[in-house]
């Protein structure tokens, strides 16, 4: 056993990576363990092993007593018994008495090799999930190692396997057996078995390591990377500031002649990659957003829940929207803006007035008329409309019902504002058809409104226009002419007056 013991001191050593501390230590508590459990007590155990870890010996450390005196056999030896063990052995001497581990009955054996096992595979797990929860949130370069029917791949990153699951992984790219596969490591746990690493090729913090590497002005902290969204696969946006004025940020990044950048998107496949410059100014960070397209103006729609038109000439639209609108979807979620994109035609035929521009811009128009957005100064392709005094503020006329005297929820109240809806009248003019495109607006929720105009509404239409009703079951608008409802299907019958 103690070559046995010598041997799996030098595997764990060597081949395990583990300290060679740590496995002495484990042994001698496992010998000891087996110790005890044969003789009750482990106290007086002693464990050597030799220089080189070939072989350990365990002895015995028992006191010298009378012959005549009662005596402990576990921790005390008879001074008779003493004598033929060492010559010069005296009452009160303890000696070391040599322990055959062959003489360990099997179950105590069995015990210490079980035991032995499950702590060498707890050494191997504490000591590998120390090493890799160290690289979490760094990149590691692996090898293709296999991959499982539902597409999940397993890389071989050194002492451990790295599973790259399937979500994790960019449309663009696919492997062969021994292909390198630099990765972002996303998470690492403790497994039932073993260890588990999450690897990821489509993060967007792969690409925050990848700039890391080739930018040294973001290594050296003189470019800041603000954001980063990604489609992986398709495209990604970057938001970069610069700490000195003497920095392009965005130039940093594109690197001479657009080195640093295509080396980057060599290591994603090809992927776009669009370097913006990062501007607190609302309007400009949009603006800079929707690159490569040009855009011609901002329209801050509603500060409050962050609604803005960017317009762009008819040749920019299809390129600010991007293919399956995927520009400017990586647009919103870069700058957190709903942002729609519209030609200037488009944009006047939204219905938006020009003192509803006013009221969604004066927020950011100080007291002498320079318009701001926090310290920065903003600037309009158009002039400013101001409401002249006396005007309402959502031009509601006397005869039309606002819709904030119903007892509607604050939340629908902003939503129907959103759509430029203020009054009932306005509302039961909207058809079915457009309600549904609203997009802020679930079904359910048109369906409370309805009820509530319902309610407390009573709808009533001038006498040389035909009498519209509202469907008792979904709210629709229905005449006297019907006998069922066009929208639900619902049995109509009038009452005659």
């Amino acid at each position: 056993m103690a070559t046995d013991i010598g041997d799996a001191v030098r595997a764990m050593v060597s081949e395990k990576n583990i300290s060679e501390e740590l496995v002495i230590s484990t042994i001698e508590e496992i010998l000891r363990a087996a110790f005890k459990r044969k003789f009750g007590t482990d106290e007086n155990a002693v464990i050597q092993f030799s220089d080189d870890f070939s072989t350990v010996e365990m002895s015995s450390r028992r006191l010298v007593v009378d012959d005549d005196n009662w005596y402990n056999e576990v921790t005390e030896i008879p001074f008779s018994e003493a004598v033929t063990l060492h010559e010069g052995a005296t009452i009160g001497d303890e000696l070391l008495i040599p322990v055959d581990l062959k003489d360990f009955d099997r179950i105590s054996v069995q015990s210490a090799k079980q035991r032995a096992h499950q702590s060498f595979r707890d050494i191997q797990k504490d000591t590998l999930y120390s090493e890799y929860k160290a690289k979490e949130g760094m990149v590691i370069i692996g090898y293709f190692r296999r991959q499982l029917p539902t597409g999940d791949i397993y890389v071989d990153i050194g002492n451990t396997e790295g599973l790259l699951p399937k979500r994790n992984q960019s449309s663009r790219e696919s492997y062969q057996s021994g292909d390198k596969i630099k990765c972002y490591v996303e998470k690492v746990e403790k497994a039932e078995r073993g260890l588990r690493v999450i690897l990821s090729r489509s993060s967007p913090e792969l690409l925050r390591r990848l700039f890391e590497v080739e930018v040294p002005e973001i290594a050296q902290n003189q470019v800041d990377i603000i954001k980063i969204v990604r489609e992986a696969g398709y495209r990604s946006k970057v938001a970069v500031a610069s700490r000195s004025d003497e920095i392009d940020p965005v130039g940093a990044c594109v690197g001479l002649k657009g080195n640093r950048i295509q080396t980057i998107m060599s290591e994603i496949e090809g992927e776009k990659i669009d370097i913006l410059r990062y501007d607190p100014n609302p309007v400009n960070y949009i603006r800079n957003a929707l690159s490569p397209a040009q855009v011609r103006d901002v329209v801050i729609i509603d500060k409050n829940i962050y609604h803005a038109v960017a317009i762009v000439d008819e040749s920019q639209l299809s390129l600010a929207i991007g293919k399956q609108g995927l520009n400017v979807r990586l647009a919103n979620k870069l700058v957190d803006w709903m942002i729609d994109v519209k030609t200037q035609e488009q944009f006047e035929e939204m219905d938006i007035a020009k003192e509803a521009r006013y009221r969604a811009e004066s927020i950011f128009i100080d007291d002498d008329g320079q318009e701001y957005y926090g310290d920065e100064p903003v600037h309009y392709d158009e002039p400013v409309f101001i409401e002249e005094e006396g005007e309402t503020d959502l031009g509601i006329d006397e005869d039309e019902i606002d819709l904030t005297e119903l007892p509607l929820e604050e939340e629908l109240i902003t939503k129907l504002h959103f759509y430029d809806i203020y009054t009932v009248e306005e509302f039961i003019n909207i058809s079915d058809e457009h309600l549904a495109t609203l997009e802020n607006l679930t079904a359910e929720e048109l369906v409370r409104i309805k009820d509530t105009i319902t309610e407390h509404v009573d709808i009533v239409e001038d006498d040389d226009e035909e009498m519209q009703y509202i469907c008792p079951s979904c709210g629709g608008i229905i005449t006297e002419d019907m006998d069922m409802c066009p929208h639900c299907g619902t049995g109509l019958a009038f009452e005659e007056e």
